[in-house]
């Protein structure tokens, strides 16, 4: 209140020499008494006296009034229109704008920070976790992944083993076998795995003594296993010269169409040996002069398996010309004959060769 002003019912009494002018008070000088008249500021807002659109807001001021809008709407040629916050970028991912404000959220694999516009990343592997094995977080998101052996399932969450014998049958040399995870490779009897894991090696049980032959018999390795063979018997009319050859004496007169000689002959080849494959070869341990020798199979090659190709004047290989499955056995008798022109003489020697036949191609 004015110094020169005094409260007074209705207002103030001031006493003044001069006229007393504010935008907030309306005084009435009285020039007889130069007592002025200020009368307090009227409310046009509460008393509805206002020219505010419907659409705005009233406020009091200081002898007059001003037309505004509440938040989130702005002022356009007298009308209240509402703010499109979302026009302006306002949320960091997903906003939806409302009469007078706006709300934001955010996209899956985000939560909402506390200033209600940025989102952050969720870490759904430390939150909840959904993988069966495991969990890898990305930005909005999470991948699944399995462990070595493992395979992702169509939901993207579960892993189910992967049967790594079913990729490739070269996986292992014999057999696969799946497990959970993983696999392994398995021999079968006779055969050890190597250190590659996939290989089998022929375990020679003659040389680990891992045999049942009986004293009398010789144990005789094959691919995957071994033979006891039975001394050699001569029968009549021949007659034994060492452990393997027998022999048929010229003076006896049984042996006149016999061959002079059978040397018994072992060995072994794996199945499905592919061909045509030199396997055995033969020659005279002698040459006599207007002598030469002609190489054939006697016996025991009624499937066309072998033939004798010479290849030389005094030696022939045995050739195999079709794959040969085991386990098998074949007897071949491989004749060298003797033809001299010269002392007119015709004989013949026989190696019979016992083939062993693998049951395994290794």
């Amino acid at each position: 209140m004015p110094d020169n002003c005094v409260k007074i019912s209705g207002g103030y009494r001031c006493v003044a020499a001069f006229i007393f002018v504010n935008q907030a008070l309306s005084c009435f000088m009285f020039h007889a008494l130069m007592v002025h008249f200020c009368i307090s500021d009227i409310d046009e807002c509460a008393s509805e006296s206002h020219q505010c659109n419907p659409t705005q807001i009233c406020i009091n001021t200081e002898g007059g009034y001003t037309c505004s809008c509440t938040e989130g709407y702005w002022l356009l040629e007298g009308q209240c229109l509402d703010i499109d916050e979302c026009r302006y970028g306002y949320c960091q991912q997903l906003c939806a704008n409302v009469p007078g404000s706006y709300s934001c959220t955010c996209n899956p694999g985000f939560t909402l920070n506390d200033d209600g516009r940025s989102c952050q990343d969720v870490n759904e592997c430390t939150t909840q976790n959904p993988c069966v094995q495991n969990c890898v977080n990305t930005y909005g998101s999470f991948l699944c992944r399995c462990d070595p052996g493992y395979e992702l399932e169509a939901d993207g969450i579960s892993c189910s083993d992967m049967d790594e014998c079913s990729f490739s049958e070269f996986l292992c040399q014999h057999q696969c076998v799946n497990e959970p995870g993983s696999y392994y490779c398995s021999c079968p009897p006779g055969y050890v795995l190597l250190d590659d894991n996939r290989s089998c090696q022929d375990i020679n049980e003659c040389e680990t003594r891992n045999f049942t032959c009986t004293t009398q018999q010789t144990c005789f390795n094959i691919q995957g296993g071994y033979k006891c063979l039975d001394p050699v018997k001569c029968e009549d009319p021949y007659i034994q010269i060492n452990d393997n050859r027998c022999m048929c004496p010229v003076e006896n007169p049984g042996c006149r169409d016999q061959p002079f000689t059978i040397l018994y002959r072992d060995m072994d080849i794996m199945s499905g040996r592919s061909v045509p494959s030199d396997i055995f070869q033969m020659q005279a341990t002698t040459r006599f002069p207007g002598a030469y020798y002609i190489f054939q199979i006697k016996s025991g090659n009624e499937g066309r398996e072998f033939y004798m190709r010479q290849t030389g004047p005094i030696s022939a290989t045995l050739v195999m010309t079709r794959p040969v499955k085991g386990p098998r056995t074949i007897l071949l008798d491989l004749e060298m004959i003797t033809v001299n022109t010269v002392i007119n003489f015709r004989g013949s020697s026989v190696i019979r060769l016992r083939i062993y036949v693998s049951q395994y191609p290794f």
